[in-house]
């Protein structure tokens, strides 16, 4: 299984929802809260390729995007490959 890391925030109704996919999904994720850990949000943004919204979620070395890219890649049936790599 790949790593997946996530960029969100607390109040980021996305970003919950993107963690309930990959949580139905049994995929272990380390969660980056850039509200709570500001400096950590340039990191982010360099990541993303300049994207500063959340979540910004990483599978792998694949910058995934956000969580409407993540449902896309699912509902495409891509997902599941992307995570086992």
């Amino acid at each position: 299984m790949q790593p997946v890391e996530i960029y969100t925030s607390p109040l980021c109704g996305f970003c919950h929802a993107a963690k309930r996919l990959l949580t139905s999904k049994d995929v272990n994720f380390a969660e980056v809260d850039v509200a709570a850990n500001p400096d950590r949000k340039p990191e982010m943004i360099q990541r993303a390729n300049g994207a500063r919204t959340v979540p910004q979620i990483f599978i792998g070395e694949t910058h995934v995007g956000g969580c409407d890219d993540l449902y896309a890649l699912d509902r495409a049936g891509k997902l599941d490959a992307l995570l086992k790599g």
